[in-house]
C-alpha cells in the first residue's frame, strides 16, 4: 500500500524488524514547552525502546511519564531509497531492581563520554513507517 505521496506504507511488523537493525535513533521530547530532538543509541528489549542517559540530562528530566516520539531511519542518497519508522509512546524511568538488572545486561553501550546510569523505556503505542521505493 502507498500513501498519497507515493511512499510505501510499512506494516507494524516490518517497522519492528527495521528498528532492531538500526544503531542510532532520535528521541523527540518537550524541553521548556518546546520540542527537542536528541540522537541516541538504543536497544529493543521486551518490545520497548531502551535508552541510556545521565540522570541530570534534559532528556532524563523531560521523559518521566511523558509522551515522546522516537524515530529511526536509513537512506541511501546515491540511489534515492530509504525508510523511516516513527514510534510514539509514553516514556518511563526504569527503577525497580528486576528491570535494572535486565537492562544492564543488554548490549547498550553509550557513545557519549559522561556517566550514563539512567535508563528510559518507551513502550510503543503507535508505530508507523514509510519507505521510499527504488526508482524504476
Amino acid at each position: 500500500m502507498y500513501d498519497s505521496g507515493g511512499l510505501e506504507i510499512l506494516s507494524e511488523e516490518e517497522c519492528r524488524r527495521l528498528i532492531t537493525a538500526a544503531p542510532l535513533g532520535r528521541i523527540v521530547f518537550t524541553d521548556r514547552a518546546l520540542p527537542a530532538i536528541q540522537p541516541v543509541n538504543f536497544v529493543i528489549s521486551r518490545g520497548e525502546v531502551i535508552i541510556r542517559t545521565s540522570s541530570g540530562s534534559k532528556l532524563a528530566a523531560a521523559a518521566r511519564n511523558a509522551v515522546v516520539a522516537f524515530e529511526v531511519d536509513e537512506f541511501d542518497p546515491s540511489v534515492h531509497t530509504g525508510w523511516s519508522v516513527v514510534i510514539v509512546g509514553h516514556a518511563r524511568v526504569l527503577s525497580e531492581n528486576g528491570e535494572l538488572t535486565h537492562v544492564r545486561s543488554l548490549p547498550l553501550r553509550t557513545w557519549a563520554p559522561a556517566d550514563h546510569d539512567y535508563y528510559i523505556a518507551i513502550r510503543p503505542e503507535l508505530i508507523s513507517g514509510r519507505r521510499l521505493p527504488k526508482a524504476a
